[in-house]
This record gives structure tokens, sequence and C-alpha cells, in this order.
């Protein structure tokens, strides 16, 4: 190939897929195997199409299946950090900053026309935006992050949380981001915990 945009655009796509073999504590819903977080993502951009009427005004729901799809593309150098696990999330930010600047770093400095942002920079303040949460977009694509794996816990009899003793106070605290990311979702995440202690699947 002689087109160096291409070569490293190319050379991205490449490198991306070994998000694929970054493994993620959830199970899969049929309990068979833990997930990796490639599938999380694509799992997340589909949540957002099927539940983008659940979005609060000023969400751009484009916007949104474009970050959920890029969040986690850092944990192919970062690994990935169990959401209860405090000490790995003692250094975790500056992990993940760094395989930012390495992974969107991979793409092109120029834009297509040459005046636009450039593929690494649009794609960098998609995930920037995600991690501040400071926009209704980000909220809600990390609400729905939060969700995901709820999902997978209730559907798996407790999965994870029966392999690490987690309470209901620790998921609460864990799902507080969807009361403001996606209001009209909080109501559902209350029932299935309160469902998911009852049935013996979550510590009181």
């Amino acid at each position: 190939m002689t087109n160096q945009r291409l070569q490293q655009q190319i050379a991205f796509v490449v490198e991306i897929d070994r998000l694929k073999q970054v493994l993620r504590q959830t199970q899969l819903m049929d309990a068979s195997r833990r997930e990796n977080s490639a599938e999380h993502s694509w799992h997340l951009a589909m949540m957002v199409l099927v539940l983008a009427e659940y979005a609060p005004p000023g969400v751009d729901v484009q916007r949104a299946i474009h970050q959920v799809l890029i969040h986690d593309l850092v944990e192919i150098d970062a690994g990935d950090t169990f959401c209860y696990d405090i000490a790995g999330h003692s250094d975790k930010a500056d992990r993940e900053q760094r395989a930012a600047d390495r992974i969107f770093g991979l793409l092109p400095t120029v834009a297509s026309d040459g005046q636009s942002e450039s593929d690494g920079d649009r794609l960098r303040q998609l995930w920037d935006e995600f991690e501040a949460q400071a926009t209704p977009t980000a909220r809600f694509a990390a609400a729905l992050d939060r969700i995901q794996p709820l999902l997978h816990n209730w559907q798996t009899s407790g999965g994870t949380w029966k392999q690490h003793g987690i309470c209901r106070a620790q998921v609460m605290q864990r799902m507080a981001p969807v009361e403001t990311g996606a209001p009209d979702l909080w109501p559902f995440v209350l029932e299935v915990i309160e469902d998911c202690v009852m049935a013996g699947y979550l510590q009181p």
C-alpha cells in the first residue's frame, strides 16, 4: 500500500481486533463463558438503538452509539478492571489515558479534506466525552454501560455477584448514574435489583 492514510487506518482496524481477547468478569447470559470487551461494546450499541426512546432530552443517539463502540478500546492496553475492584481502580484512569494516547494515536492526524478534525481526534474526543460524563449523551451511554452487566447478573442467577460476594448496597452505588443518565429506566433497575435480592441472587 502506498497511501499512508489508508495504512494508518488499516493498522488501527487490525489493532482493535485485540479487544476480542480482553475478558470481562461478566458471564454470557447462558453462563457458558465470560464475555469479552468487544462483545460488550457491540451489545451496548444495540442497547442504545433499542432503548433510544428512553434517552433524556439533549441526547444525540448516534453519538452515543459511537461512544459505546469505542469506550473500551483502551482495555487493549489497560485491561478490564472489575468494577468492584477497589485496588484496581487506583491507577485505572492513568492506565487508560496512556492507552488512549497510543491507540487513537495510530489513526491519521490529518483529516481527508485537510481541514476537518482527524480520525484520531474525532474518536479521542468521543472517548474523552464518555469518560467525563459532562453531557446528556455521555451520561445516557454510561447509564446503559451500567445496566448491561446488571442484566447479565440477573439472567445468570447472580453470576459474578455470587462469585465475588457482592451485596445490594454495592450494586446500588454502581447503578446510581442510571438515575440521572437514563431516569426513565431507573424504576426498572430498582425492580431488577429487588427481584435479585428476593431470589437470593444478590446479598441484601
